[in-house]
């Protein structure tokens, strides 16, 4: 079964605030095998709300509303969803008695508008909201199912659980969803998609969606299957050709960055880390430390923003930054392996770089960064030019820094 969901609220439509009920609820459908296939977010509006609600019944078999049933006149969604299965507005004086004597619990007198949320859709059954004055609605007709949820998070949540995920448990079809991600860095989005392609496309289930972030690639893989052991078999089935037609590229099947993965390979090993930034200002540091436990591998750092600081800090000699430039593959070398001497870390990584938008005087692009990876067996140095703003071209050389120590790991063994 499909479902969709509808987000209610003109507050929604601004910067300030943003649908995160749709996340709980698309979670809890999936954990009873249902697909939800689409979401949207409806201002305070009549018509476009009643036209939503039309046009999701006519494709989906379930269709949840989120927020609009409150006591004001723009809480719509009560009106709206009436309007689209041309049915009546029906009042409840026990539903308003209630809703009094809530307010008297408070010692408070309730305002007559409050007697709006009284109105119930005909036919439709009241889900009682035990964590505020708006309870939901569930209609069911011939196939179809709609529910009308309170906006707040902590009612909607209570409302879903314990009225609807039961009733939603007798009707839906037994079907598990597996979801597997393939994490990819070193590669363009483009190429990726060209190799593994014709993999992919030979399958509608699972289905294969492709994310791409900065350096980082996600293949998530979604299969539906009437049991775990079918959709896991079947998602199998289509990563395995993938993962050897990307080989090193991949560095996760479970989800886990790249901070992660390094940190485990590190922990494994009982190696150390230590880093020297220029350009990234610390985000390789950052990103390294946002792992829980990263203690017990990472050593510290040196953020030698200024050249000075590079000759004093890590010993780079001020030739080298006079001949070669600060953003150069001799000075990244340097940094790199005075990071590794100053504190006997066994890997050091050095970042080095312009990331705009002024090139500082130096002849290279903007966007041009130099990485170095220092071991016991001495120093690596890798070139790029990344495109984008400041903050995206920052991320791409952490992530390449981190990538080029995984596979060192990989590869000696």
């Amino acid at each position: 079964m499909n479902a969709e969901i509808i987000a209610v609220g003109s507050e929604l439509l601004t910067p300030e605030r943003v649908d995160t009920n749709s996340l709980f609820l698309t979670d809890q459908l999936n954990e009873l095998g249902v697909e939800v296939v689409t979401k949207c977010v409806i201002g305070d509006d009549l018509e476009r709300l009643a036209d939503a609600v039309r046009r999701a019944v006519s494709r989906s078999e379930i269709v949840v509303l989120c927020g609009g049933l409150g006591p004001t006149e723009d809480d719509l969604t009560r009106d709206a969803v009436a309007a689209a299965l041309e049915r009546k507005l029906i009042y409840h004086p026990e539903i308003a008695a209630a809703l009094e004597q809530r307010f008297a619990q408070f010692r408070r007198k309730m305002a007559e508008v409050n007697k709006r949320q009284a109105f119930v859709i005909d036919g439709a059954e009241i889900l009682p909201n035990e964590r505020g004055t708006a309870p939901g609605q569930w209609i069911e007709e011939s196939g179809w199912y709609v529910m009308l949820l309170p906006g707040p998070p902590h009612e909607m949540k209570a409302v879903f659980t314990r009225q609807c995920v039961p009733r939603l448990a007798r009707i839906v079809p037994k079907m598990a969803i597996q979801t597997l991600v393939l994490r990819v860095a070193g590669m363009g989005e483009s190429d990726l998609d060209q190799l593994i392609a014709p993999v992919y496309r030979k399958y509608q289930n699972p289905a294969t969606t492709i994310l791409a972030a900065a350096g980082d690639i996600q293949i998530r893989l979604r299969a539906r299957c009437p049991s775990e052991e079918e959709a896991s078999a079947l998602v199998e089935e289509v990563a395995r050709p993938i993962e050897l037609l990307l080989g090193e590229h991949v560095y996760s099947r479970n989800g886990h960055s790249l901070d992660e993965v390094v940190g485990e390979l590190l922990r494994e090993r009982r190696d150390t880390l230590a880093v020297a930034e220029s350009a990234t200002g610390g985000l390789l540091a950052e990103r390294i430390t946002s792992v829980p436990g990263s203690s017990d591998y990472f050593l510290g750092g040196f953020i030698t923003y200024a050249s000075r600081m590079k000759v004093e800090w890590l010993g780079v000699p001020e030739e080298t930054i006079a001949r070669c430039g600060a953003v150069s593959k001799e000075t990244a070398e340097a940094m790199a392996l005075g990071a590794r001497r100053r504190t006997g870390a066994t890997y050091a990584l050095s970042i080095t770089g312009l990331a705009g938008p002024d090139s500082g005087g130096e002849d290279a692009p903007v966007g041009t960064f130099c990485v170095g990876l220092a071991d016991a067996g001495g120093c690596v140095v890798l070139q790029r030019v990344f495109p984008g703003d400041r903050a995206r071209i920052r991320q791409f050389a952490a992530q390449m820094a981190l990538d080029m120590l995984r596979r060192r790991m990989l590869r000696s063994g």
